[in-house]
């Protein structure tokens, strides 16, 4: 089941970047985005955090994301920068105790998808997200509504 879980998270998380993106390229600015992710006040073990460009706040482009390693995440370092701008920012939190043949490459997951917004800055820059303990309570969790 969590072989599943897992494959599932990496699938959807790479049909939302192909379908965001497209297959041409861009001629749009990227900024780097780098900060924390905190789970319940503790860093991140492991994870993944993308920013989806919001559109009905008038903003679009590719989607930005990165890997989170020890509560650290850098767009720069591990994925692919933002436009700026509101942003639905999605993070994945895993465990990090890693069990290769049981295909938990991130560990044992902590929380399903963790949604908020996010106004970033059209410049480089750094901004931190706490994923609360109530995260844990069901298969996502959310601040806001999708369309």
């Amino acid at each position: 089941m969590q072989v599943r879980l897992v494959c599932l998270l990496f699938a959807s998380l790479v049909v939302t970047i192909a379908s965001v993106t497209g297959c041409g390229g861009s001629s749009m600015k990227s900024y780097n985005v780098s900060g924390d992710v905190t789970f319940d006040g503790a860093p991140l073990p492991r994870g993944t955090i993308q920013f989806l460009p919001d559109a009905t706040k008038g903003n679009k482009g590719p989607a930005g994301f990165a890997n989170v390693v020890d509560g650290k995440f850098d767009t720069k370092t591990s994925g692919k920068g933002t436009v700026g701008g509101p942003h639905k920012v999605v993070i994945s939190g895993f465990d990090g105790k890693a069990d290769p043949s049981a295909e938990l490459l991130l560990g044992n997951q902590l929380f399903g998808d963790y949604r908020t917004d996010a106004d970033l800055p059209m410049e480089d820059g750094t901004q931190n997200f706490d994923v609360p303990k109530s995260a844990t309570a069901g298969p996502q969790r959310s601040n806001y509504s999708e369309p």
